[in-house]
C-alpha cells in the first residue's frame, strides 16, 4: 500500500528567509495548500515499509554519496586526458572547473525538485510533474535508454581491459559476454543499501588505478611538448567537450538514489561528497596524465602507460569498471520494476514472481547493453553519443527546466531570482547546444572511424 511521504513542504526553496519560518499558522496554511492541490498520482513508490519483507528507504547519506561517487567517477576520469589533449591545457582546466561547478548546481536543483515533489523516484515521475502523461513516458524512456547506454560503455571498457590484460587472449565478443554475465550476477540485489558496500570497492579500485597510471606515464614520459592551446576542428574539439561533460553526468540516477535515502533531506551532503571528490580527482588525473602522456594519450587513459603497467592498472580498475555499470543498471531495473509493481505488495515481496521479475528485467537490459557495446566498439565515440543524446539534458537542460517550474511566476521577483533565472535559462540552452552539436560530431566520428568494426573479434585495446 502506498502513502504520501511525510516531508515538510517548502514554499520557496531559493529563499533562505522563508526556509526559517517557524509560525504554526503559516505551516498549517502551507500544509493545507499542498494537500488541497496534490493530485492522486503523487505517491511514494515504496509506500509504508514498516512491515515489509524488503525495505528500500534505509540508506544513510554517506552510503548514497559513495554510490554517487562509484556511479559517476569511473569511465569519465578515463576519458579526460585524451579530452585535454584534444582541447589544450588551458581550455581543459577552464572547462573542468566550470562544468564541475555547473553540474554541482544542477545536481542541487534536482534535490530541490525532489524535496518539493516527494513522490518522485525517477525521471519519469519528474516528467509527469512537468508535462503530464506524455512527459512521463518520454523522460522515462530517455532515462532507461541513457542508463542502458552507460551500461554498454562499461561492458566496452571491460572488453578493452581484458584485451589489454590478456594480450587479446580470445575473441573480444567472448570478453563482452563474460562482462555481461558478471555484471548481471552483481545486479541481483534489489535495494541500493545492499549494494553500497560495492561502492567502497569501486572507489578504492579507480583511485588505485589512476595513481598507478599516473606513475606509469610519469616513468614512460614521452617527452612531447605540452600544448596550452591546440588547433582543432569542430568534430574533434566538440567530441572532447562531450567527454568532459560525460564525466559529470551522473544526474539521471539522482532521483533513484534519493528515493532510497532514510532522510531525503540529507541529499546535499551526499552531493557535496561526490562533487568534492570528482572535481579534484578529474583535474589531477586529466592534467598529470596528459602532461606525461603527451598528445597521443589513450582513451581510456589506462592504456597510456607501458604494457606491464597498463595491465596492472586495468586489473586493479576491473572492479570499478564492472561496479559502476552495475549501479547504473540497478537504477534502470528499479525504474522498470516500479512501473510494473508500484502500488502493489509485490514491491516488498520475496516470492518467485517478484524475484523472477527482477532477474528477467536485469538479464534483458544487460543483453541490450551488450548488443550496443558490440555495435559501437570505440570508447570515446560511444561516450560522445551518450552525452549528446541524454547527458546534455539530464545533467544541464532538464535541471534548468526544473528550477523554472519550481519558481514559476517568481522569475523577476528579486535581483537574486533574476540572476538565477538567467543561470537556468543558460543551462537549458547549453543542454540544447550539447545535444544538437553532439549528435552531429559523434555520428560523424562513428561513421569516419575505420576501426569501428561492429560485432568483431578484433582487438580494441
Amino acid at each position: 500500500m502506498t502513502q504520501i511521504v511525510d516531508v515538510p513542504p517548502v514554499s520557496d526553496l531559493e529563499n533562505p528567509q522563508e526556509k526559517g519560518i517557524a509560525s504554526d499558522d503559516v505551516s498549517m496554511a502551507e500544509d493545507e495548500k499542498k494537500y488541497d492541490t496534490t493530485p492522486a498520482y503523487r505517491q511514494d513508490a515504496f509506500g509504508d515499509e514498516s512491515n515489509a519483507e524488503v525495505k528500500y528507504k534505509v540508506m544513510e547519506w554517506w552510503q548514497c554519496g559513495l554510490l554517487m561517487v562509484a556511479e559517476t567517477v569511473s569511465l569519465g576520469v578515463l576519458s579526460l586526458p585524451a579530452a585535454v589533449a584534444g582541447l589544450g591545457l588551458i581550455s581543459s582546466i577552464i572547462l573542468l572547473v566550470s562544468l564541475g561547478i555547473v553540474s554541482s548546481y544542477t545536481g542541487y536543483v534536482i534535490g530541490q525538485f525532489k524535496f518539493r515533489y516527494t513522490h518522485i523516484s525517477n525521471m519519469s515521475d519528474a516528467g509527469e510533474v512537468l508535462f503530464g502523461s506524455w512527459g512521463r513516458e518520454i523522460l522515462g524512456a530517455a532515462q532507461l535508454l541513457f542508463l542502458v547506454f552507460v551500461m554498454a560503455s562499461h561492458l566496452l571498457t571491460f572488453v578493452i581491459a581484458m584485451n589489454t590484460i590478456t594480450n587479446h587472449g580470445t575473441c573480444s565478443i567472448v570478453f563482452g559476454v563474460v562482462g555481461m554475465v558478471v555484471s548481471f550476477i552483481l545486479s541481483l540485489p534489489r535495494t541500493l543499501a545492499k549494494m553500497s558496500w560495492l561502492s567502497l570497492v569501486s572507489f578504492t579500485s579507480i583511485i588505485s588505478a589512476v595513481i598507478i597510471c599516473i606513475i606509469g606515464v610519469g616513468i614512460k614520459h614521452s617527452g612531447e611538448k605540452v600544448m596550452a592551446t591546440v588547433d582543432t576542428d569542430l568534430v574533434h574539439g566538440f567530441s572532447a567537450v562531450t567527454n568532459i561533460v560525460f564525466a559529470f553526468s551522473g544526474h539521471a540516477a539522482y532521483f533513484g538514489l534519493m528515493a532510497e535515502l532514510k532522510d531525503p533531506r540529507d541529499y546535499p551532503k551526499a552531493l557535496m561528497l561526490l562533487q568534492s571528490v570528482d572535481i579534484c580527482l578529474y583535474i589531477l588525473a586529466a592534467i598529470v596524465i596528459y602532461v606525461y602522456g603527451g598528445a597521443n594519450v589513450s582513451s581510456p587513459a589506462l592504456g597510456s602507460a607501458s604494457s606491464v603497467v597498463s595491465k596492472v592498472a586495468y586489473g586493479i580498475a576491473l572492479p570499478t569498471i564492472i561496479i559502476a555499470g552495475v549501479i547504473n543498471g540497478h537504477i534502470a531495473f528499479k525504474y522498470v520494476y516500479i512501473r510494473i509493481f508500484a502500488g502493489t505488495d509485490r514491491m516488498h515481496k520475496r516470492d518467485w514472481v517478484a524475484v523472477s521479475s527482477w532477474v528477467g528485467i536485469a538479464l534483458s537490459l544487460w543483453i541490450v547493453a551488450w548488443i550496443i557495446a558490440e555495435a559501437i566498439p570505440v570508447f570515446s565515440n560511444l561516450l560522445s553519443l551518450i552525452t549528446a543524446l541524454f547527458a546534455s539534458w539530464f545533467t544541464y537542460g532538464l535541471s534548468g527546466i526544473f528550477w523554472l517550474h519550481l519558481n514559476w511566476g517568481k522569475w523577476s521577483s528579486s535581483p537574486r531570482k533574476m540572476f538565477l533565472t538567467v543561470v537556468n535559462l543558460f543551462c537549458v540552452a547549453f543542454g540544447a547546444v550539447l545535444c544538437g552539436l553532439g549528435l552531429y560530431v559523434s555520428g560523424k566520428a562513428i561513421h569516419d572511424n575505420p576501426s569501428s568494426a561492429s560485432f568483431s573479434c578484433a582487438n580494441n585495446a
